[in-house]
């Protein structure tokens, strides 16, 4: 081919009908924005979801209840109930059980459990890994994988023997770094009196997940973090170690796992360690501890809160916490957390007169925003540069939610019908059950919206509503009355999940219920049902547990 041809060819090649356009849809579909992938599709439904459900027309009806002598929990559309024995979807209009296991002895209790869904783009070694599974932790150790839908064992671990009781599951980063902690080790009362020492506080167990993988284990020892250390977590690959004084201590664990790990190790390959040898990850020998600390790491950051009460978030980063006085409870620093300055109107304090503390915490929504919440009041704060100083931040109000008490109680003078004049000697406090007090504050991420359960009691019955506020600008969209009676005095949980709410009390004497909610549209039997009169309800039994329908 000669030169020009050549060049021809080239410049014929660079001017193709399309190609910009090929371009361009690269460069977008590499930023997320590829107009016919998944994504766009599903952010699509959940946008016309949350116009439906914010209609005037649309209800949530309480379509089933039951109860239960043992804790209730929920993950996904899936009620777990007798330890995560039985698995019922809360998506059907009647409660479909999927799966019932025979009733576990002691020693098979399940401490704790974690949700372990699939990630996007990888491939996994397992056709089960691309399902949803629960990964639980037992009374004895095991750590097990189950299928969310069946139950099924699909993997096990043996964590240790008797050194040490493992108890908790947590994230160091979600559905990606798990964390198993064992409670505080301590000696009893008679070993303690003989003069024996205790010097391992706590062990850590980290994890990569699917496929599951061991990273390493490691102890908390007095003997590098001083005897007052009171608890440990690990989160977003910091180290977290809290004392009894109030101070809160921040490592690298990634350094610290670099530095001072010994070997690594596979689950499943045989080892030779301390002269055991034996398979890792199987009883008896379970996990090594292979991370072993010798010297006080590098500190990154330190700071005293009054009980260990402290957040990092915000743009650029900052920190919360309340001044180490027990007069200060109740009151918030909000400060740089490159210098320690105190965030300009960085002091927040309700001032409230309550039972329960009001409490704050960063935004879940990734914007940087802070959520503060008293008895009657919400405000959504946000960070921003103070006006010709671009070195120092301050803290502004994005919007406040105010809690409905167009009907206070609190009046200080009342007259009785026969015209005699009564001053009370008490004043209410800002949470007395007879005013709307806002219990619950959650973030429904898939929606962008922002929930709220505030509740009145008057007497022994007590009233709630879910409300749905804009999350950009707090305007109400949409509000829920709850049916069942709310008494404070019992222990709530509420989820917001899509077309579902669900609604966990606790009773005394560890009497469970659950009121399941979902999403209906305009019909005149729904609105029936979404008032407080009494309706009738029908009992069924399944898998020999019994029912409420309405």
């Amino acid at each position: 081919m000669c030169p020009q041809a050549a060049a021809g060819g080239r410049r014929a090649a660079s001017r193709a009908p399309g190609a910009h356009n090929v371009c361009r849809l690269l460069t977008r579909r590499a930023h997320g924005f590829y107009a016919r992938d998944a994504g766009v599709a599903h952010r699509k439904n959940l946008g016309l979801l949350r116009k439906i459900l914010c209609q005037e027309s649309t209800k949530f009806k309480n379509v089933w209840t039951t109860h239960s002598a043992s804790p209730i929990a929920y993950e996904r559309g899936r009620i777990y109930l007798d330890n995560y024995q039985c698995c019922i979807s809360s998506i059907a209009q009647e409660p479909r059980i999927l799966y019932q296991k025979p009733k576990c002895s002691k020693s098979e209790k399940i401490e704790d459990a974690l949700l372990l869904e699939c990630p996007l783009g990888e491939m996994l070694p397992s056709p089960s890994d691309y399902k949803s599974s629960l990964i639980v932790l037992t009374v004895q150790n095991w750590l097990l994988r189950l299928s969310a839908d069946s139950g099924e064992i699909l993997e096990k671990i043996y964590l240790a023997g008797s050194c040490c009781k493992f108890r908790y599951l947590s994230w160091d980063t979600p559905q990606e770094v798990m964390v198993v902690k064992s409670a505080q080790n301590k000696l009893p009362a008679a070993a303690r009196q003989a003069g024996i020492q205790q010097s391992v506080l706590f062990y850590l167990a980290v994890f990569q997940v699917l496929p599951l993988s061991f990273i390493g284990m490691l102890e908390i020892n007095k003997k590098i973090f001083g005897n007052s250390v009171t608890d440990v977590a690990v989160s977003n690959g910091i180290l977290i170690v809290m004392y009894s004084m109030g101070l809160v201590r921040l490592y690298n664990f990634q350094a610290i796992s670099e530095q001072f790990m010994e070997q690594p190790f596979d689950l499943g390959h045989e080892f030779n360690w301390n002269g055991q040898v034996g398979v890792v990850g199987k009883y008896p020998f379970g996990l090594p501890c292979n991370i072993k600390i010798t010297d006080t790491p590098p500190l990154l950051f330190e700071a005293s809160s009054l009980e260990n009460a402290f957040q990092i978030g915000g743009y650029p980063w900052h920190y919360i916490i309340t001044p180490n006085k027990k007069k200060h409870k109740g009151v918030f620093h909000i400060c740089s957390l490159k210098d320690n300055a105190l965030a300009k109107n960085g002091i927040q304090d309700m001032k409230c007169c309550s039972l329960e503390p009001d409490w704050i915490y960063f935004h879940p929504d990734m914007s940087g925003r802070i959520i503060h919440v008293g008895p009657n009041l919400i405000k959504v704060l946000k960070l921003k540069e103070v006006q010709n100083n671009t070195d120092q931040m301050e803290i502004a109000e994005d919007f406040t939610i105010v809690a409905n008490r167009e009907n206070s109680v609190n009046n200080a003078v009342t007259v009785t019908a026969s015209g005699r004049v009564v001053k009370k000697r008490f004043n209410l406090l800002d949470d007395d059950p007879e005013q709307e007090t806002f219990k619950i504050v959650d973030y429904e991420d898939e929606l962008d919206l922002l929930s709220t359960v505030a509740v009145t009691q008057i007497g022994a019955d007590g009233r709630a509503h879910l409300d749905f506020h804009c999350n950009e600008h707090g305007i109400l969209l949409k509000s829920i009355p709850l049916l069942e009676s709310w008494d404070v005095t019992y222990s709530h949980e509420v989820y917001f999940d899509k077309d579902l709410v669900l609604h966990i009390e606790q009773k005394p004497n560890r009497r469970f219920s659950c009121y399941v909610y979902q999403m209906v549209c305009d019909t005149a039997k729904d609105d029936e049902c979404s008032s407080h009169e009494k309706t009738e309800r029908v009992f069924c039994k399944k898998g020999g547990r019994m029912f409420e329908y309405i």
